[in-house]
């Protein structure tokens, strides 16, 4: 392969350096692009073939089905280690010793306070109020509570920033629940490890003297969260980068990717599952007749949770939580409608032979839907739930275009309106 694309407009020839990824993946450098062609610029709605970035952090194949997290398999990493751990090693670039993790978990434990005047501002909000919605205000409202500037050229200030983030999110995620179900809000137990504390903070009821931890929801969720913890430049996260490019602080830069996150194309995917189930439901949970519906291509209804944009083949991330999918309903033994007929669609898309054919397999939005149902956590709690397993990913991509000192983002346009024309007064309009 040559070392350089040439580009031919009007006759002239514009030659742009080509570069390629570790991963072999290659990609053509147009930054001289309008200057050396006196302004002309590249359109890609969506950016579908646009890399806004170089990065070390996330490796994902859709063709192939792979996904990797500094070069770690997501096979290995939901098998083998924890949440804090794949956040240790998304943010700081390696897996961590047990002293660093042992340091890791004890500093963010000191940080897991917030400033009690932030619940005169979730007291505020109506029980009605999305907790994406509040999660969103509250990480903004971290801010004003913490104004200092985080120095990125100081380790020690990027280091305790994270920290703290990483110990506040958790009671943002938890208080946004319990605002919901109307429960009293509380900072959980410092003894806990981090998923057993995130579980005892949301579902631990008033007049119970103990909170017991189910060991498969406690591994199940932490699965959840590792499967969610990046997943290269989506919208969320180009939203955290771009965001950030302006040297936005991290608090506010993570906020705004949890507004982007907050879209039912994006981390409201499995919302929009239960949601789609819930309708089935109320229509006879003919599970048959919804997925000849899903192959009549005159008809407008859309099966959610199966395909992905990226994923050509079977989601690895639905692979490894289908398992726990099936050990959380075993263990749990509940008795639900909704989940019987996800089990229907689940079935019948796996044996089908249309979705077969064009791999439309259930994907990673369709199974956590399924857990987050069983454990009894709230519809619209799941994509908070997704944006806390994001968090660790938030942080790695902002922090390392920070350090990269990349440009703040600045994308260009095609403009196609009115040309130049004259102004009337209102008489004449």
């Amino acid at each position: 392969m040559s070392d350089k694309a040439i580009l031919e407009i009007n006759g002239e020839k514009h030659e742009f350096p080509i570069m390629k990824g570790t991963e072999n993946e290659v990609a053509i450098d147009i930054k001289t692009l309008r200057g050396t062609t006196k302004g002309v610029i590249t359109l890609d709605s969506g950016y579908k073939n646009t890399g806004s970035c170089k990065s070390a952090i996330t490796f994902l194949d859709g063709e192939k089905g792979i996904l990797r997290y500094r070069g770690y398999t997501i096979e290995e990493l939901a098998e083998k280690a924890d949440f804090l751990e794949v956040a240790y090693l998304l943010i700081f670039g390696d897996l961590p010793n047990k002293e660093e993790l042992d340091k890791f978990h004890s500093d963010i434990k000191k940080h897991s306070v917030v400033d009690d005047d932030v619940k005169k501002i979730i007291d505020a909000f109506p029980k009605s109020a999305h907790p994406m919605g509040v999660l969103s205000s509250l990480t903004s409202a971290l801010t004003a509570f913490n104004p200092e500037s985080v120095n990125v050229d100081s380790e020690e200030d990027m280091y305790n920033a994270i920290v703290r983030l990483m110990g506040k999110l958790p009671i943002l995620v938890a208080w946004s629940m319990r605002k919901k179900k109307g429960l009293p809000l509380h900072y959980g137990d410092s003894s806990l490890g981090y998923v057993e504390n995130l579980l005892k903070m949301m579902f631990k009821q008033p007049n119970e003297e103990v909170y017991e931890q189910n060991p498969i929801l406690v591994d199940a969720l932490d699965k959840l969260l590792i499967l969610h913890a990046d997943h290269e430049q989506n919208c969320s996260t180009s939203t955290v980068r771009i965001t950030g490019s302006s040297h936005a602080g991290l608090f506010v830069s993570i906020a705004a990717g949890i507004s982007a996150l907050w879209g039912p194309l994006h981390g409201g995917a499995n919302q929009a599952v239960l949601e789609m189930l819930e309708a089935i439901k109320e229509d006879g949970g003919d599970t048959k007749k919804y997925m000849a519906k899903a192959k009549d291509k005159s008809d407008p209804f859309r099966l959610m949770g199966f395909g992905h944009r990226v994923y050509k083949n079977f989601d690895p991330r639905a692979k490894i939580i289908k398992v726990a999918a099936d050990e959380v309903l075993g263990d749990l033994g509940v008795e639900d409608p909704i989940l019987d007929i996800a089990k229907g669609l689940e079935k019948e898309a796996l044996e089908d032979q249309y979705f077969v054919d064009r791999k439309l397999y259930p994907n990673v939005d369709f199974y956590s839907g399924i857990i987050y149902r069983a454990m009894g956590i709230p519809t619209e709690m799941f994509t908070v739930m997704f944006a806390l397993g994001r968090l660790p990913g938030w942080i790695a991509q902002w922090r390392e275009m920070r350090l990269n000192k990349e440009p703040i983002g600045r994308p260009r346009q095609l403009y196609i309106g009115e040309n130049e024309r004259s102004f009337k007064s209102i008489e004449k309009r």
